[in-house]
């Protein structure tokens, strides 16, 4: 079938090229940035461009220095696993195999967490199958300390020089102070704290608009730390839709669309069916038939086709749901056949292909301005 898929902004660029844009910056040869002596690419965790923009007189040192055009598309699924992997290896989800939020590890029947999977034992070590950037170059990541020596860090940076900093505005500091003691270096400054609060909340929070003016008060000042021959890029890993108690979707026992489905993994907005062999195509049509009004849903080869995951290696094909669900209505389909439902109180949601999900600011400063 004919996939009909929500278009990206002419404009923006992909968060997959902004590491190692701003790295080919420090010899001067980046095609999207002018040449700096060091870089910081600031990632803020689920701040979207549509909840940049919605939030603009909360942030008014990132909109003033935000233009219209300066934007970047995240990946498919929008979820962090997924898209902190292109943005620190240069390479998209179909390359580097973390496909989505949980899915299933081939021949084990895990449905594996791609964020602590292996904290649990559910992924090996080669389960990231790319190579850092930061092995390119004198690099340094700068984060919460719960992120330091975890599976999913060492993935994703390799052997870069991993800093633990709680406080944001400390963490900020940090990052400028790198930057400026070691000319020629790749600094990855870190900050989940806005998205913790969405998921907790929503966006439209007055938590999260609480949250959005500390982050926009630490960019302002590390802007003004930073030496002007520092390039500077703030940008996100995925965007934020709020979605109420009253539209989840519950799937329960006896659920038709639950036939031969033998797993559920991604998250509640992009759904992996992990389907019976030979039932693929029944039960994408029954999904079809009952929620194609408010989701996209194709197979794993349509999904494949039509480029979603970016080119595919065969090794990282079966880790993808035989059918997918990408909700583009605000909803969010929860199985409730599991005990705990404390997934259910989430609010902030993302994952799916809306331009609220995917696409996300790229604020440039410093030597980038």
């Amino acid at each position: 079938m004919s996939l009909s898929l929500p278009a990206d902004p002419s404009s923006a660029r992909s968060l997959t090229d902004v590491a190692r844009e701003a790295m080919a910056a420090l010899s001067g040869r980046s095609q999207w940035f002018g040449p700096a002596t060091s870089t910081i690419v600031f990632v803020i965790d689920g701040l979207g461009a549509a909840n940049l923009g919605a939030r603009s007189g909360h942030a008014r040192f990132l909109s003033a220095h935000r233009g219209k055009k300066d934007v970047a598309r995240s990946v498919f699924p929008s979820t962090t696993a997924a898209a902190l992997t292109s943005l620190l290896t240069g390479t998209a989800p179909g390359r580097h195999g973390i496909v989505g939020y949980r899915t299933r590890v081939p021949g084990t029947g895990i449905v594996a967490n791609q964020l602590r999977g292996w904290e649990a034992g559910e992924l090996p070590d080669d389960w990231q199958r790319a190579e850092p950037l930061t092995a390119t170059r004198r690099s340094f990541v700068v984060t919460r300390p719960e992120y330091v020596g975890s599976g999913f860090t060492r993935a994703t940076v390799g052997d870069a020089d991993v800093e633990a900093v709680s406080a944001l505005e400390e963490r900020a500091a940090r990052a400028a102070e790198l930057a400026a003691r070691h000319p020629g270096s790749f600094v990855y400054l870190y900050a989940p704290d806005l998205d913790a609060i969405g998921h907790k909340h929503g966006w439209e929070s007055d938590a999260w608009t609480a949250a959005l003016e500390r982050v926009d008060a630490v960019v302002r000042d590390l802007a003004r730390d930073i030496s002007p021959t520092t390039g500077l890029i703030v940008t996100a890993d995925h965007g934020m839709i709020d979605v109420p108690r009253h539209r989840h979707v519950l799937l329960g026992e006896g659920d038709e669309l639950l036939t031969d489905v033998e797993d559920i993994g991604g998250e509640p907005r992009m759904l992996h069916l992990y389907t019976a062999p030979g039932t693929a195509a029944d039960v994408a049509r029954r999904w079809r038939d009952a929620e194609s009004s408010r989701a996209w849903v194709m197979t794993r080869d349509e999904a494949i086709a039509s480029g979603l995951f970016g080119p595919v290696d065969a090794a990282v094909a079966p880790r993808i749901g035989d059918v997918l669900v990408a909700a583009r209505s605000a909803i969010a389909y929860y199985d409730d056949r599991l005990h705990d439902k404390a997934p259910q109180r989430m609010v902030g949601q993302h994952g799916s292909l809306t331009s609220e999900e995917r696409i996300v600011p790229l604020v440039r400063l410093g030597a980038f301005a």
